[in-house]
């Protein structure tokens, strides 16, 4: 049996990072597509902070954006 984790889309605040799970959820899409897009050079930028990763809520923000233009 496998428990799934459930994490809701964030609040939006001023400078805020996220965590994959959260952005994840904010894009609506597995973390492991996150995971995957990282290794192609594609999707929202992110960095690192020690060993996790975290996403800046504007430019992930700001990548959709242009995804929905294009």
């Amino acid at each position: 049996m496998t428990k799934r984790l459930t994490v809701s889309p964030p609040e939006p605040g001023p400078d805020e990072l996220w965590t994959i799970e959260e952005t994840a959820a904010f894009l609506r899409v597995p973390p492991l597509t996150l995971y995957t897009w990282r290794k192609r050079h594609y999707g929202p930028p992110a960095g690192r902070v020690g060993r996790h990763l975290r996403y800046d809520a504007a430019a992930v923000r700001a990548w959709y954006r242009e995804q929905v233009v294009a």
